[in-house]
């Protein structure tokens, strides 16, 4: 089960995320992060986040790049975007030695 709570403050969105957040959620994820960021800082609130898959870390990473904040990230969520970002950096110094 997935399920996002929205609470907003002054200057402030925060998103708590729960359940098992997979790519198949993240057409969803985008439009509210999208429409909630343009005018409030955004904070994604993984407390109650079960389970992830690739894509969802990816879309994880990318918030965070864009200035989001990540707030109780479980510790093999943060792990696994810290690999995701170690080997896009890796790919991007592979491919402008060619």
């Amino acid at each position: 089960m997935w399920k996002i709570n929205k609470i907003v403050g002054q200057q402030l969105v925060t998103l708590q995320l729960s359940g098992r957040f997979e790519g198949k959620h993240l057409t969803q994820l985008q439009e509210i992060t999208a429409r909630e960021a343009a005018d409030q800082h955004l904070v994604l609130d993984l407390k109650d986040v079960k389970l992830v898959d690739r894509d969802a870390v990816i879309f994880l990473a990318g918030c965070e790049m864009h200035g989001a904040e990540l707030h109780n990230c479980p510790i093999y969520i943060r792990d696994w975007i810290n690999r995701e970002r170690m080997e896009e950096d890796a790919n991007r110094v592979n491919s402008e030695e060619v």
